[in-house]
């Protein structure tokens, strides 16, 4: 989608980025590191689940405000959106401009893809915390089937050029 819009029209934000930034400033760990898929991340998933969630109790739009904070182009992909605190965050500071996403694979499509589940962590309000009361403005399958995902796509982004 970021791809098709351009880098001028569109970009990719992350809550998770300022998450395990501010997580790893308050406990000496290595930033760089906990983005990416390894197994120092790993080590502290749990916790810095535990510890996101006490920051959003606290203070619901913390890592909204930091992930969005610069940003210029007119189209904000939010990658990583997985509470409804956080749709409800976007919802209630931008309005109707808000577009929400769910992309949709099978279980069989995610094995094939390398994902395992792991109690504790993909059943967690961190994974699914969406699986439940929010209605989607548009739901994209993506079941490796690149014909239909393209016709997905473009139906959103018909939607989304009428909007800007």
């Amino acid at each position: 989608l970021s791809r098709r819009l351009g880098p001028d029209v569109c970009t990719v934000l992350r809550l998770s980025g300022p998450l395990k930034e501010q997580y790893a400033k308050e406990h000496g760990l290595d930033f760089q590191r906990l983005l990416d898929a390894s197994a120092y991340k790993e080590m502290f998933r749990q916790d810095m689940i535990r510890w996101g969630e006490e920051k959003r109790h606290t203070d619901p739009g913390f890592f909204c405000r930091a992930a969005v904070e610069g940003a210029l182009q007119p189209v904000w992909v939010v990658s990583d959106t997985r509470r409804l605190s956080d749709v409800e965050w976007f919802r209630d500071v931008y309005g109707d401009v808000v577009q929400t996403v769910r992309v949709v694979a099978t279980e069989e499509t995610r094995k094939r893809r390398n994902w395992v589940f792991v109690t504790g962590v993909d059943d967690a309000e961190s994974e699914c915390g969406l699986d439940q009361g929010v209605a989607f403005d548009w739901v994209i399958t993506n079941d490796g089937d690149k014909v239909a995902l393209g016709e997905q796509l473009e139906m959103l982004l018909q939607s989304l050029h009428r909007s800007l």
